[in-house]
């Protein structure tokens, strides 16, 4: 396209009905991928594909795909050996001896996510999956739990100054003349007071885990149905038969795996029910805090983390004789595999973002809301603007990479409160990891969680809406 106009809207629109009406957010974002390929080569077919494919081969050459596959992959693996030795169902043992009800296990969820604060992926995999048993126990949704898990992953990370997130965003400051070489990280700390979003939706969290704030919209259905016995919309385990005290109705369409590769993901739940009832609780908690260590160890790298945790940690269960090698390996490559659902989301999200970007979509929201920017309204309209974006494209890194060296000019030349205006950058960033129905946070608290996507998505949605409606004033009032 030649200049940015109001079609460029289609294609977010077309994703987000598809994925609501089929529930199917792989094939919604291809739709909306292909709408938007046909937007601009209405009528040529052949250059169409060649750029379809162009695209997709860019995005799987891209590193952080490559990055993302290999830290989803492990986390796999590594949560497969977890529950295959029974370390996780310790922890969830000993977790529920703690909990006395709905609103401790909630709380009890809330923490353990604040404690995981180094990276997203991390906090959305492990938490979802150590707690979902207890608060199984007590009837809460698995839609409740993905929202307090998608709650503590990119919010907490946000706001705390030694996460991936930190990292990331420090170094585009010094990248893009914001700060100093070396201060990074100190401009990026100085914002955080301004990063109204991650703060409120922490807020929020804390009211409905602790019962204060009652469960609203689609949350509530979700929340009767467990209570009733009859939760909706959990995770299928494919192949396999539910596990037991689980009614997964034929409609709730968990993954986007053809029914010819079912075979090739593998239930954790169906481990859960092999798994030996004699698991240990050092299981669990030792590869956890290899994993936390050495991520912290190696400049929060997760991806370094995991590799040398992975290690210890067959070297640690082989010590032990708690299994042959051959049948570790066996374990990790089943859970590998659990994720390729979540990790075909992302690479689609990835692919769509492109398309958006052909269609100069990030252009034309900016553009439109570039006459509102005063000093004293920037704040505020880039938050909005920006979460837009995020929400539209499901990108929250790579919308804060494309929006920097447009909108910190303009913030230095209206003169506006720089740390104010980062803070509203990362809140809307923040936002669309949350709210997105596609976003990588969003998938995989859902797959940790074990509960549809879009289920999750549409009954977090209110919560996070509130939040961020409150964030805009918040952003005009202090400006």
């Amino acid at each position: 396209m030649d200049s940015p106009s109001a079609i460029s809207l289609i294609p977010p629109l077309v994703v987000m009905a598809v994925a609501v009406w089929l529930k199917r957010p792989i094939l919604a974002l291809v739709v909306g991928a292909v709408a938007g390929l046909l937007m601009l080569y209405p009528t040529q077919p052949l250059e169409l594909i060649d750029t379809f494919s162009t695209i997709a081969t860019g995005v799987m050459q891209d590193e952080t795909i490559g990055w993302l596959i290999l830290v989803c992959g492990g986390f796999g693996s590594l949560i497969a050996l977890l529950i295959h030795t029974s370390g996780a169902l310790a922890f969830g043992r000993a977790a529920a001896k703690l909990a006395s009800g709905q609103r401790s296990s909630l709380f009890m969820t809330f923490i353990l996510g604040c404690i995981i604060f180094i990276d997203d992926y991390l906090n959305a995999l492990s938490v979802g999956e150590a707690m979902k048993r207890v608060t199984d126990k007590y009837k809460i949704s698995r839609q409740m739990l993905a929202y307090i898990v998608d709650s503590t992953a990119a919010p907490i990370c946000v706001i705390i100054p030694i996460s991936t997130w930190a990292i990331f965003f420090g170094g585009l400051l010094v990248d893009n003349k914001v700060a100093e070489p070396g201060q990074g990280i100190q401009v990026y700390t100085q914002a955080i007071p301004y990063m109204l979003y991650p703060w409120l939706a922490v807020l929020l969290v804390v009211l409905v885990a602790l019962k204060i704030m009652p469960a609203i919209g689609p949350m509530k259905k979700a929340e009767l149905a467990a209570q009733n016995g009859t939760p909706i919309d959990v995770l299928p385990d494919v192949g396999t038969e539910p596990a037991a005290g689980h009614h997964i109705p034929a409609h709730s369409g968990g993954t986007d795996v053809p029914a010819g590769d079912q075979y090739a993901v593998h239930s954790m739940e169906q481990e859960f029910e092999q798994a030996q009832q004699g698991g240990k609780l050092r299981n669990f908690l030792v590869p956890m805090l290899m994993l936390i260590g050495f991520t912290i160890f190696f400049d929060i790298d997760v991806l370094k983390g995991l590799l040398v945790t992975l290690v210890l940690t067959l070297a640690f269960y082989a010590y032990q004789r708690l299994m042959p090698l051959t049948e570790m390996m066996e374990v990790m490559m089943n859970g590998f595999k659990t994720m390729l659902p979540a990790i075909c989301t992302v690479i689609a999200a990835f692919v769509f973002k492109d398309v958006c970007d052909k269609l100069l979509l990030p252009q034309f929201v900016i553009e439109n809301l570039t006459p509102y920017m005063t000093a004293q309204m920037l704040p505020a309209i880039v938050f909005l603007a920006m979460a837009i974006l995020s929400f539209a494209t499901g990108s929250s890194w790579g919308i804060f990479a494309v929006s920097i060296p447009i909108v910190m000019p303009l913030a230095y030349a209206v003169e506006a409160h720089i740390p104010l205006v980062i803070g509203a950058l990362l809140s809307a960033s923040s936002f669309g990891s949350q709210a997105c129905f596609y976003s990588d946070s969003t998938v995989l608290a859902a797959q940790g969680s074990g509960c549809n996507l879009v289920s999750h998505a549409v009954t977090q949605l209110p919560y996070c809406l509130i939040a961020a409606s409150a964030a805009f004033v918040g952003f005009i009032l202090i400006a």
